[in-house]
């Protein structure tokens, strides 16, 4: 497998998103470039907040989209197109409803699941589906007619600490993962779930 050449965090715009559970993808992102001493900058040719980090010898761009959900194949096809990036190098966070908070898992291709983010992704990559997704547990409402409100919401404070332990175990991975061993980085990342 080619090595990782983008990582995406899925979010909404806005301060009134900030800390929710639809924005854990941008957590993710966002602990990544703070680590690697990195600053998310406003790319209007990308329609989002991007950075480049160097992770195990290999350079990675860092991408926010800032538009919303529903529109984040607009960004993430400018910047794949812009650096000739294929599907299978892109890595995209996001928050997963089938996931409890405090479990994270890689996912190579797929559909979308029903994530409007990925939808359009998958649309706007030509409906290439090979990329790979970190899903980031957040848990379920219990009913499909909650969950529109539910992942717009601050978690609790016991499900914000389970999100949070969630991407550090998955930062431990990052070398793995930035490599294209996927293998070793779900071995690692699944078993310590």
């Amino acid at each position: 497998m080619s090595n990782i050449k983008l990582i995406v965090g899925l979010a909404n715009p806005g301060s009134q998103y900030e800390g929710t559970r639809h924005n854990a993808g941008a957590d993710f992102v966002n602990e990544l470039a703070r680590l690697h001493g990195a600053s998310l900058v406003s790319e209007s040719r990308f329609h989002g907040l991007a950075a480049r980090i160097t992770i195990a010898g290999k350079d990675v761009r860092l991408l926010i989209p800032t538009t919303f959900m529903n529109r984040s194949g607009q960004s993430v096809a400018a910047i794949a197109n812009f650096f000739k990036i294929e599907p299978e190098q892109i890595l995209v966070a996001h928050d997963e409803l089938d996931l409890g908070p405090g479990i994270a898992k890689l996912k190579k291709g797929g559909g979308h699941g029903g994530h409007n983010g990925l939808r359009d992704i998958i649309s706007s990559l030509a409906n290439n589906k090979n990329f790979i997704r970190l899903r980031i547990g957040i848990g379920h409402p219990g009913s499909a007619k909650q969950v529109a409100n539910y992942v717009l919401t601050r978690p609790s404070a016991d499900d914000r600490i389970g999100i949070d332990h969630a991407i550090d175990r998955t930062l431990q991975c990052i070398e793995p993962i930035a490599s294209g061993d996927l293998d070793q980085a779900m071995l690692k990342l699944h078993t310590q779930n």
